[in-house]
């Protein structure tokens, strides 16, 4: 007898960074920002729905809505954008309507001290004004979901507030009701007994949701929720939102499919770009251990787990770097170990015998004890000093420069260099003396050499801590070159001098795969 295989259950994701996450401290998103992170949740990572704003909060606010529900509707997603309205006499409606919005999450109040402490209304009362805005919203066309705010409260303290509720606006013309925990005060226990009551008093109802992160517990909410039949799951880019955040897309999403076996329309190869977007904008940096998306979470540290990689894959799980467009590295230190390092000189073409690599696996120790960093990049200059050959002559050096900044003046430098035995020379004028210098060596190999620049990708300046003013400074520097990414670092006492120095180091690596 064939065993009966349970058909996957599909789970829809709305994102509301640019509505729940924009209130993250800090965080304000421009008009054409908002469009482009957008625009890249609907089409490159193929969310079900977004949520883009709050009606009637400002000009610059409208802009973006009318800016996102134009792309939108030019591209059959129209119903895919939604805005948060209020219960307030339709002038949210009205609002989201000029802007060409199909979609309300009208706000209603999901806890008895909610309705009656802040609405100073009735059950009763506060249901007739919903059942009048929910008119007004079909007549307009617009379909209409149901935020209930403090929910989670709600359940806990005034359920038969809640059943109240639910009991007459499940009558109306409402596709989604919205389940918050506001406050973050649930636990996946919690939740499971009140979605569960949710679901059997409300059968075929759609439920959605809505996590926060105060107690570290907004993802294991999230998949309590699912557990129990919501359909649908509210996230953010990075767990980006107000207080301690929301629960993080990319989590969630890795959760939902390798723990729970469901089924989403997310492209996970998509996950760290717009993790990356969101980040640059938002100005709120990515934990570098943070699960799927953080810089360091593919990163190999341990020689132990490059010798187990080696011989079957024995440290690695479901979450594999390329499922989400990444590739797994093999950090050196002095933990790296002999299989680490060879994984590292394999990438780069190096090929040494045991007794080579022990000796470049010890020089690699002792500077992990002294705290320095180590790079791939560095690599090959570190195997030529530990045996005792000759390091091969920079193709590109810098012969000297001059940088300048005067008050009420651009900042400019003059750079001479010599590339392959010749010698360049270009002035220019930047925002900054790092910047001036790059645009004079852009200068010198588009017009000399007729060969683009590799374009900056990110910069990062790292001071250790004490607070001297003569402190040796850090600077790690990411190239895009012609699509790959190269990343070099600089140190010196002074800033602009480390930048050069990674910038050198960048230009000879290249110079080297060129000439090969």
């Amino acid at each position: 007898m064939k065993e009966k295989t349970m058909k996957p259950r599909f789970v829809e994701i709305m994102d509301c960074t640019l509505r729940d996450g924009e209130q993250t401290s800090g965080v304000s998103f421009l008009p054409h920002e908002k469009l482009v992170i957008a625009r890249m949740l609907l089409r490159d990572l193929n969310v079900d729905r977004i949520e883009v704003a709050s009606a009637r909060v400002s000009e610059g606010e409208k802009e973006a809505v009318k800016m996102i529900c134009r792309y939108a509707q030019q591209n059959g997603m129209a119903e895919r954008v939604e805005v948060l309205g209020f219960v307030d006499n339709n002038l949210s409606i009205d609002w989201i309507s000029e802007c060409g919005g199909k979609v309300i999450n009208l706000l209603a109040k999901g806890s008895e001290r909610h309705c009656f402490r802040q609405l100073h209304k009735t059950v009763g009362e506060h249901i007739e004004d919903i059942r009048q805005t929910v008119h007004y919203a079909a007549a307009k066309g617009m379909t209409v979901n149901v935020y209930l705010e403090d929910w989670s409260n709600g359940m806990k303290d005034s359920p038969e507030y809640v059943y109240a509720m639910l009991d007459a606006l499940t009558k109306m013309d409402i596709r989604r009701f919205m389940l918050p925990d506001t406050l973050g005060i649930l636990n996946p226990l919690q939740v499971v007994e009140y979605m569960r009551k949710m679901q059997k008093r409300y059968p075929g109802v759609h439920f959605d949701f809505h996590a926060h992160n105060d107690y570290d517990l907004a993802v294991s909410n999230s998949l309590a929720a699912v557990l129990s039949g919501c359909k649908g799951l509210h996230v953010t880019v990075n767990g980006l939102g107000e207080r301690c955040g929301n629960a993080p897309l990319s989590s969630v999403q890795v959760i939902l499919k390798d723990q729970f076996h469901a089924k989403t329309n997310i492209h996970e190869d998509k996950l760290n770009a717009i993790s990356r977007l969101v980040e640059g904008y938002s100005g709120i940096a990515i934990a570098p251990n943070q699960p799927v998306i953080g810089e360091n979470v593919f990163t190999q540290v341990a020689g132990v787990h490059a010798d187990g990689d080696n011989k079957g894959g024995l440290y690695t799980n479901q979450l594999v770097p390329e499922r989400f467009g990444r590739k797994r590295e093999y950090a050196l230190g002095k933990n790296s170990g002999k299989a680490n390092i060879a994984k590292n000189l394999k990438e780069l073409g190096l090929e040494l015998t045991p007794e080579q690599t022990k000796k470049v696996t010890k020089r690699i120790t002792e500077l992990g004890d002294r705290k320095e960093i180590v790079t791939q990049d560095d690599l090959p200059f570190i195997v030529s000093d530990v045996l005792k050959h000759d390091a091969p002559e920079d193709k590109v050096k810098l012969i000297n420069y001059v940088v300048s900044t005067a008050y009420g003046l651009k900042p400019g430098a003059n750079v001479r260099v010599e590339i392959n035995g010749k010698q360049y020379e270009a002035g220019a004028t930047g925002d900054g003396q790092y910047d001036a210098f790059v645009k004079a060596l852009r200068f010198i190999y588009r017009k000399y050499l007729g060969r683009t620049f590799p374009l900056l990708a990110n910069y990062a300046v790292t001071i250790p801590p004490g607070g001297r003013t003569d402190a040796l400074v850090q600077t790690v520097i990411t190239w895009n070159d012609d699509g790959r990414l190269l990343r070099t670092r600089g140190l010196d006492a002074d800033q602009t001098e480390a930048a050069i120095k990674a910038t050198f180091k960048m230009l000879n690596i290249i110079e080297e795969r060129v000439s090969s």
